[in-house]
């Protein structure tokens, strides 16, 4: 059960307390990160996950399929698409590559004497925007500065196909919004 309780008398053991407290009412105490439980059982006598099936770089390329987006692998489970002003990685990191990363990179790139203008422009977007958050990298090789956008989703209890999709779908297209907007409204680039 879960740390929180959602009635009476159902909250998981430990430390909470109630905040009145009675036995009645929202618990607070200590909270650990937990996957959740199995509760279906497959064909072999093994469980299946609820939530959906484990987020792996083939179940990502089998998305970008169904978008009609071209990829490249690099061997290692990063999928790179690139597009005419921009290219996204979409890639799995973290401790156990539970969390879906979702990195785009427009080709052109910003001179160092613009710097204090590229953090102007970085900081709109991400006052005025929810999803990729922006940033400017580190200096290139030639000096010049780089611009992301990324979008992180912790899936570690995995995820539906159509939800994995709607996903990959998001963030290649808020990439591509980006890169639009830097060389529009943006100014930058």
């Amino acid at each position: 059960m879960p740390w929180w309780s959602w009635r009476p008398g159902q909250a998981g053991g430990g430390d909470a307390k109630t905040l009145d407290g009675t036995d009645k009412g929202v618990r607070y105490g200590p909270h650990t990160p937990r996957r959740p439980e199995s509760t279906a059982e497959g064909q072999n006598g093994s469980t299946a996950n609820p939530f959906g099936a484990e987020v792996a770089p083939r179940r990502i390329g089998e998305a970008l399929d169904l978008l009609d987006v071209r990829y490249l692998s690099d061997g290692d489970g990063s999928l790179l698409a690139m597009w005419e002003r921009h290219a996204v990685l979409f890639t799995l990191e973290g401790p156990d590559d539970e969390i879906l990363v979702i990195r785009a990179r427009p080709h052109a790139t910003v001179p160092p004497d613009w710097a204090d203008r590229a953090y102007r422009v970085v900081n709109e977007w991400n006052h005025t925007r929810r999803f990729c958050k922006a940033y400017v990298g580190d200096p290139t090789e030639r000096g010049q500065l780089p611009i992301y956008a990324e979008l992180q989703v912790p899936l570690s209890a995995g995820s539906h196909d159509a939800l994995l999709v709607e996903l990959v779908d998001c963030g290649a297209a808020v990439a591509t919004s980006f890169v639009d907007w830097l060389h529009d409204e943006g100014a930058l680039l």
